[in-house]
């Protein structure tokens, strides 16, 4: 009525024409709409001129006589607009809601002549999961209607998370015919789950039935996410319970605005002033306790008469307060649509269209609804309070408030702006909020607390991703962050510290002098070598007497000699490798078993040799294992070794390198073979020695026990095989 007065009022938009209206009350009930609609529709009403036909369920036009109305305004909730919406399809007759919110709605292949000035749900819930990611909410229960506006509403929520690792804990929902015992049923489920964090979309009447649970369950400590149905609900926000169970609620509103004049307005209203309004002349009775005097029925018919000096001037409630329109503002919008779209098509096609002309020469035709459905779908303009307003498709952009119930120091609940919501942004002033706790220490709502640096994520088998154990990281593998999902190798160079934090240089290991291990070998390589000069110097004091001389004293003593390299060879590999140490190692261990088995082979062969020359016919036989050959095969094959050695370590000696391969914190610093080809002929030429070694002492075994020595070589090279057929592959 206030909106129509101001277009009749204006001089500007639709100048000549008066605007009326007539109101239907559909009691939210859809049959209750859908009478009231094809009432307005069938022109089954007073006649006016010149009038609007406007209902609550609203219709409004510009109509002579009793000819139906071309739109009308109305749809209070989504169910009443798409019957209603459906209902006028073939008529090509425009509905506009102002609070049908569902995304169904949006659809224009289904509701072609359907248009809102209230945003559809899509943007509350991204909004709400906005919210959510925002504040690392990650484990969330929800409490939904069960019906077309909570169900759409949880689904694009759960769109809006379900990439951001927030989980839903639980989902409750609330039947208005079961409200007591779907309540019930939802309060114990918040009260069993850990989740601190509520999401709440449901009207505000079964909102109320929650909370009353919850109370009697004594759930205090829950934050609530309310949807735009009932987060400025001053029956919630106002009641007893709200600073025990619903404290710092943070929710979704309406847009709220502010309509100059309007205060004025409704305080100047008075049933003398309008006999014929039967909603005022009633809410009089029940405010003031008097009759206004206007002959009407009414529930109140035994008060006593007003005395005329009632004014609405001294009245403060839910009816008088205009410091937050939002429904309010959207039937102000639609009504502001309505006309607009009537100016444009009642406009002269030969003159310019903006407002202001007179258009009376275009009225004595009669509008048509698809005409004005057309003119609607254009509708660009700007409101009084100075916003671009145009509908894309059914729909505006959406604009929403962010409100937080918050304690005033008077003890009462009120609500306080705390961000807003423009299409898919949000604007937010986190230090503005007071949180349930009463502080503004944002709560947590997380199944499981997020894993400390040094451990990953593993999550329960059967279990929402967002509940999961922490596992400390594997040996070489660290997390430096908080909530990791996956512990990160340390580079080859490096190795994770204890706490599994951070990679840390790997310690260079080798052995030493001065570990127990270098001091152990050392002292048995200098006893080996000790004993061996012992009983060299003894062979060498007793080197004249036959028993020395018998034992091939040259050989004997290049065996002694190849022992103690052998023993001092073992030294070579303590302590830090480098570039000629790596080399001499090779060199130096090479030679000297070389040297070692060769003293030995040939030996074997002078003791087959000598009995050989025994048989008839073999004296010649010794002539050619003299000391002199005997000397010259040693040389011969111990040079062998030499060329090798130094063709190897020429070309591609070893190199001194850490062994990364093995994992640990402390990595060895050892010679690696860059040449494996090498390796091995030096390592094979050993063993070939050794082999035929084997094999003449093993053809000399059957000698005289009185000259043993070809037994024992048996022995000593069985076990030099053994041990070098062990060593390679392990080495």
């Amino acid at each position: 009525m206030f909106a129509l007065e101001e277009i009749n009022n204006s001089s500007t938009l639709l100048p000549g024409v008066k605007l009326g209206h007539h109101i239907h009350d559909s009691c939210s009930l859809p049959a209750w709409a859908l009478q009231a609609a094809l009432s307005l529709v069938g022109g089954d009403m007073p006649s006016c001129n010149s009038d609007a036909k406007y209902e609550e369920e609203k219709g409004i036009g510009a109509s002579k006589g009793d000819q139906p109305v071309p739109l009308i305004i109305g749809g209070c909730n989504s169910v009443t607009a798409q019957i209603v919406s459906r209902l006028l399809v073939p008529l090509s007759l425009p509905l506009v809601s102002y609070t049908a919110s569902s995304p169904s709605l949006s659809d224009k292949q289904q509701f072609p002549n359907f248009f809102r000035t209230m945003a559809s749900d899509v943007y509350q819930a991204h909004a709400i999961a906005q919210l959510a990611i925002k504040f690392k909410w990650t484990w969330v229960g929800a409490v939904v209607a069960n019906n077309d506006y909570g169900l759409m509403a949880l689904k694009v929520f759960q769109e809006g998370i379900q990439r951001a690792g927030v989980c839903l804990a639980f989902v409750e929902t609330l039947q208005r015919e079961n409200i007591a015992s779907d309540a019930k049923r939802a309060a114990l489920a918040i009260q069993a789950s850990t989740a601190k964090v509520i999401l709440v979309v449901t009207w505000y009447t079964d909102a109320m039935e929650l909370f009353l649970q919850l109370e009697k369950l004594n759930v205090t400590d829950r934050q609530f996410l309310a949807s735009e149905a009932w987060s400025t609900s001053s029956d919630l926000h106002q009641s007893t319970f709200s600073h025990k169970v619903a404290s710092g609620v943070l929710g979704v509103a309406i847009r709220s605005s502010t309509l100059p004049g309007f205060d004025t307005y409704i305080r100047n209203l008075n049933p003398s002033l309008r006999p014929n309004d039967h909603f005022l002349k009633e809410f009089w009775e029940k405010e003031f306790g008097c009759s206004p005097g206007i002959a009407t029925a009414s529930p109140f018919a035994s008060l006593p008469p007003c005395n005329g000096t009632e004014s609405l001037w001294a009245v403060n409630n839910l009816f008088t307060d205009t410091s937050q329109l939002r429904v309010t503002y959207n039937v102000y919008l639609a009504v502001y649509a309505a006309a607009h779209a009537l100016h444009y098509l009642l406009s002269c096609p030969d003159v310019n269209s903006s407002p202001g002309r007179n258009i009376t020469c275009s009225f004595t035709n009669q509008i048509k609804p698809i005409e004005l459905m057309e003119q609607l779908s254009k509708v660009n303009v700007t409101t009084p309070q100075g916003e671009a307003f145009n509908f894309q498709g059914a729909d505006i952009t959406a604009k929403y408030d962010l409100v937080n119930w918050q304690s005033s120091p008077e003890g009462q609940v009120q609500l306080v702006l705390i961000g807003l919501v423009n299409g898919f942004d949000l604007h937010l002033n986190e230090s503005a909020i007071q949180w349930s706790t009463g502080s503004s220490q944002v709560p947590v709502s997380v199944c499981s607390e997020a894993c400390p640096s040094g451990t990953r994520m593993a999550t329960r088998k059967g279990e929402p991703i967002c509940c999961f154990d922490c596992i400390p990281c594997a040996d070489g593998e660290i997390s430096n962050t908080t909530g990791s999902t996956q512990c990160v190798h340390c580079p080859s160079e490096f190795w994770s510290n204890a706490e599994r934090t951070a990679c840390i240089p790997r310690q260079l290991d080798f052995l030493s002098f001065n570990e127990t291990l270098g001091i152990t070998l050392t002292a048995v390589a200098v006893s080996g070598v000790t004993v061996t000069i012992a009983v060299f110097v003894v062979f060498l004091y007793y080197r004249q007497s036959p028993m020395v001389r018998a034992n091939n004293s040259e050989l004997s003593f290049l065996l002694l000699l190849s022992i103690k390299l052998c023993f001092l060879c073992s030294l070579v590999f303590i302590g830090r490798p480098s570039v000629w140490s790596c080399r001499f190692q090779q060199a130096a261990f090479g030679i000297s078993f070389v040297l070692c088995v060769s003293c030995l082979q040939v030996k074997t062969i002078v003791v087959l040799a000598a009995f050989r020359s025994a048989r008839p016919g073999a004296e010649a036989l010794m002539k050619w294992f003299g000391p002199g050959q005997q000397r010259g095969s040693v040389c011969f094959f111990t040079s062998v070794q030499i060329i090798i050695c130094i063709f190897w370590l020429s070309i591609n000696p070893p190199v001194p390198q850490p062994d990364l391969e093995i994992p640990g914190l402390k990595v060895t610093l050892k010679c690696a073979m860059t040449s494996v080809v090498g390796f091995s002929l030096v390592l094979g030429y050993i063993g070939l020695l050794g082999c035929t070694s084997l094999l003449l002492a093993f053809l000399a075994r059957k000698l005289p026990d009185n000259f043993n020595e070809a037994k024992l070589i048996t022995f000593s090279m069985l076990i030099f095989c053994a041990v070098w057929v062990a060593f390679v592959p392990a080495y």
